[in-house]
Protein backbone atom coordinates (compact mmCIF):
# COMPACT_ATOMS: atom_id res chain seq x y z
CA UNK A 1 0.00 0.00 0.00
CA UNK A 2 1.36 3.35 -1.01
CA UNK A 3 1.30 6.32 1.44
CA UNK A 4 0.58 9.71 0.08
CA UNK A 5 3.03 12.55 0.70
CA UNK A 6 2.20 14.77 3.68
CA UNK A 7 0.36 17.92 2.80
CA UNK A 8 2.00 21.30 3.58
CA UNK A 9 -0.49 21.83 6.40
CA UNK A 10 0.59 18.58 8.12
CA UNK A 11 4.27 19.48 7.71
CA UNK A 12 3.80 22.88 9.39
CA UNK A 13 2.02 21.46 12.42
CA UNK A 14 5.03 19.25 13.21
CA UNK A 15 7.46 22.21 13.52
CA UNK A 16 7.89 23.18 17.22
CA UNK A 17 8.17 26.74 18.51
CA UNK A 18 6.73 29.40 20.74
CA UNK A 19 3.67 31.39 20.02
CA UNK A 20 3.76 35.16 20.57
CA UNK A 21 1.63 34.79 23.70
CA UNK A 22 3.97 32.15 25.19
CA UNK A 23 6.99 34.33 24.46
CA UNK A 24 5.34 37.40 26.04
CA UNK A 25 4.42 35.46 29.19
CA UNK A 26 7.95 34.02 29.51
CA UNK A 27 9.53 37.46 29.12
CA UNK A 28 7.13 38.95 31.70
CA UNK A 29 8.01 36.25 34.24
CA UNK A 30 11.72 36.76 33.55
CA UNK A 31 11.42 40.53 34.02
CA UNK A 32 9.51 40.11 37.30
CA UNK A 33 12.11 37.70 38.67
CA UNK A 34 14.91 40.06 37.63
CA UNK A 35 13.20 43.03 39.30
CA UNK A 36 12.92 41.02 42.53
CA UNK A 37 16.51 39.73 42.43
CA UNK A 38 18.42 42.93 41.58
CA UNK A 39 17.80 44.82 44.86
CA UNK A 40 18.78 41.73 46.86
CA UNK A 41 21.94 41.29 44.81
CA UNK A 42 22.82 44.98 45.19
CA UNK A 43 22.32 44.83 48.97
CA UNK A 44 24.54 41.72 49.16
CA UNK A 45 27.20 43.42 47.04
CA UNK A 46 27.18 46.59 49.21
CA UNK A 47 27.42 44.45 52.36
CA UNK A 48 30.39 42.64 50.84
CA UNK A 49 32.07 45.98 50.02
CA UNK A 50 31.60 47.24 53.59
CA UNK A 51 32.91 44.00 55.10
CA UNK A 52 35.87 43.97 52.72
CA UNK A 53 36.87 47.57 53.49
CA UNK A 54 36.62 46.99 57.26
CA UNK A 55 38.66 43.77 56.98
CA UNK A 56 41.38 45.46 54.93
CA UNK A 57 41.62 48.30 57.45
CA UNK A 58 41.77 45.84 60.35
CA UNK A 59 44.45 43.81 58.53
CA UNK A 60 46.59 46.94 58.04
CA UNK A 61 46.38 47.73 61.75
CA UNK A 62 47.34 44.14 62.59
CA UNK A 63 50.23 44.22 60.12
CA UNK A 64 51.59 47.48 61.59
CA UNK A 65 51.37 46.03 65.09
CA UNK A 66 53.13 42.85 63.96
CA UNK A 67 55.90 44.90 62.35
CA UNK A 68 56.46 46.87 65.56
CA UNK A 69 56.75 43.68 67.62
CA UNK A 70 58.88 41.89 65.01
CA UNK A 71 61.32 44.76 64.66
CA UNK A 72 61.18 45.60 68.38
CA UNK A 73 60.67 49.30 67.68
CA UNK A 74 57.92 51.89 67.26
CA UNK A 75 56.08 51.80 63.93
CA UNK A 76 53.47 54.32 62.78
CA UNK A 77 50.14 53.54 61.18
CA UNK A 78 49.10 56.40 58.86
CA UNK A 79 45.88 57.56 57.22
CA UNK A 80 46.23 59.94 54.26
CA UNK A 81 43.62 61.42 51.94
CA UNK A 82 43.75 59.97 48.43
CA UNK A 83 41.24 61.45 45.99
CA UNK A 84 37.79 60.73 47.38
CA UNK A 85 39.08 57.93 49.61
CA UNK A 86 41.77 57.18 52.16
CA UNK A 87 45.14 55.52 51.95
CA UNK A 88 46.02 53.56 55.09
CA UNK A 89 49.38 51.97 55.64
CA UNK A 90 52.48 51.21 57.61
CA UNK A 91 55.19 53.86 57.82
CA UNK A 92 58.03 51.35 58.14
CA UNK A 93 60.86 53.85 57.60
CA UNK A 94 59.38 56.54 59.89
CA UNK A 95 59.43 59.38 57.35
CA UNK A 96 55.81 60.40 58.06
CA UNK A 97 54.35 59.31 54.73
CA UNK A 98 53.26 56.07 53.08
CA UNK A 99 55.82 55.30 50.38
CA UNK A 100 55.08 53.17 47.33
CA UNK A 101 57.25 50.36 48.70
CA UNK A 102 55.44 50.23 52.06
CA UNK A 103 52.40 48.06 52.84
CA UNK A 104 49.20 50.02 52.18
CA UNK A 105 45.51 49.74 51.31
CA UNK A 106 43.18 52.16 49.55
CA UNK A 107 39.81 52.49 51.27
CA UNK A 108 37.70 54.23 48.62
CA UNK A 109 34.56 53.95 46.55
CA UNK A 110 31.20 53.07 48.06
CA UNK A 111 32.82 52.03 51.36
CA UNK A 112 35.27 54.58 52.74
CA UNK A 113 36.43 56.01 56.06
CA UNK A 114 33.87 58.33 57.62
CA UNK A 115 34.26 60.95 60.34
CA UNK A 116 32.29 60.54 63.55
CA UNK A 117 28.79 61.95 63.53
CA UNK A 118 27.24 60.04 60.64
CA UNK A 119 27.35 56.52 62.15
CA UNK A 120 25.21 55.58 65.16
CA UNK A 121 26.40 56.23 68.72
CA UNK A 122 29.05 53.84 70.03
CA UNK A 123 27.38 53.53 73.44
CA UNK A 124 26.38 49.92 72.71
CA UNK A 125 30.02 49.08 71.85
CA UNK A 126 31.26 50.67 75.07
CA UNK A 127 28.65 48.79 77.10
CA UNK A 128 29.82 45.48 75.65
CA UNK A 129 33.50 46.34 76.05
CA UNK A 130 32.89 47.30 79.66
CA UNK A 131 34.62 50.63 79.15
CA UNK A 132 33.56 53.82 80.90
CA UNK A 133 35.38 56.26 78.64
CA UNK A 134 34.51 57.07 75.03
CA UNK A 135 36.21 55.74 71.94
CA UNK A 136 38.52 58.20 70.19
CA UNK A 137 37.09 58.80 66.69
CA UNK A 138 39.42 61.66 65.75
CA UNK A 139 41.52 59.41 63.47
CA UNK A 140 38.50 58.20 61.47
CA UNK A 141 38.01 60.06 58.20
CA UNK A 142 40.96 62.33 58.96
CA UNK A 143 44.66 62.33 58.13
CA UNK A 144 46.77 61.29 61.06
CA UNK A 145 48.88 58.62 62.67
CA UNK A 146 48.93 56.10 65.48
CA UNK A 147 52.04 54.52 66.93
CA UNK A 148 52.49 50.89 67.94
CA UNK A 149 55.27 50.36 70.47
CA UNK A 150 57.64 47.40 70.55
CA UNK A 151 55.13 45.41 72.63
CA UNK A 152 52.33 46.02 70.11
CA UNK A 153 50.39 48.45 72.31
CA UNK A 154 48.94 51.68 70.93
CA UNK A 155 50.51 55.04 71.72
CA UNK A 156 48.98 57.38 72.83
CA UNK A 157 47.24 54.80 75.02
CA UNK A 158 43.52 54.88 74.18
CA UNK A 159 40.79 52.94 72.38
CA UNK A 160 40.20 54.17 68.83
CA UNK A 161 37.35 53.69 66.36
CA UNK A 162 37.49 53.91 62.57
CA UNK A 163 34.12 54.14 60.83
CA UNK A 164 33.58 52.55 57.42
CA UNK A 165 30.49 53.29 55.36
CA UNK A 166 29.02 55.26 52.51
CA UNK A 167 28.39 58.98 52.88
CA UNK A 168 25.85 58.89 50.04
CA UNK A 169 24.12 55.54 50.79
CA UNK A 170 23.75 55.21 54.57
CA UNK A 171 20.92 52.69 54.19
CA UNK A 172 23.51 49.94 53.76
CA UNK A 173 24.74 50.41 57.33
CA UNK A 174 28.16 50.92 58.84
CA UNK A 175 31.19 49.04 60.09
CA UNK A 176 33.42 50.11 62.97
CA UNK A 177 36.99 48.90 63.37
CA UNK A 178 37.91 49.17 67.04
CA UNK A 179 41.58 49.42 68.00
CA UNK A 180 42.00 48.57 71.67
CA UNK A 181 44.87 49.99 73.79
CA UNK A 182 46.55 46.56 73.70
CA UNK A 183 46.70 46.78 69.88
CA UNK A 184 44.01 44.15 69.28
CA UNK A 185 41.29 44.94 66.73
CA UNK A 186 37.58 44.18 66.53
CA UNK A 187 35.02 44.71 63.76
CA UNK A 188 31.46 45.80 64.58
CA UNK A 189 28.41 46.31 62.36
CA UNK A 190 25.30 48.47 62.68
CA UNK A 191 22.33 49.52 60.56
CA UNK A 192 21.66 53.22 60.16
CA UNK A 193 19.78 53.45 63.46
CA UNK A 194 22.05 51.09 65.46
CA UNK A 195 22.78 49.28 67.70
CA UNK A 196 26.28 47.93 67.07
CA UNK A 197 27.03 44.20 67.09
CA UNK A 198 30.43 42.57 66.97
CA UNK A 199 31.19 40.47 63.88
CA UNK A 200 34.93 39.92 64.12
Amino acid sequence: MHKSAPTPRTRRSRIGGFSTVELAVSMTVLLILTAIAIPTLMRSFRTYQLNDAASRLSDMLKFTRFEAVRRNTQINFLTQASGTGWLVGTDSNGNGTIDATEKQQLIAGVATLLPSGAPPSTSSILAKLGATSSLDATRSGAAGSLTFDSRGAVSPLAAYVFYVGSATNPEFGYRAVILLPSGATQIWTAPTSGPWQRVG
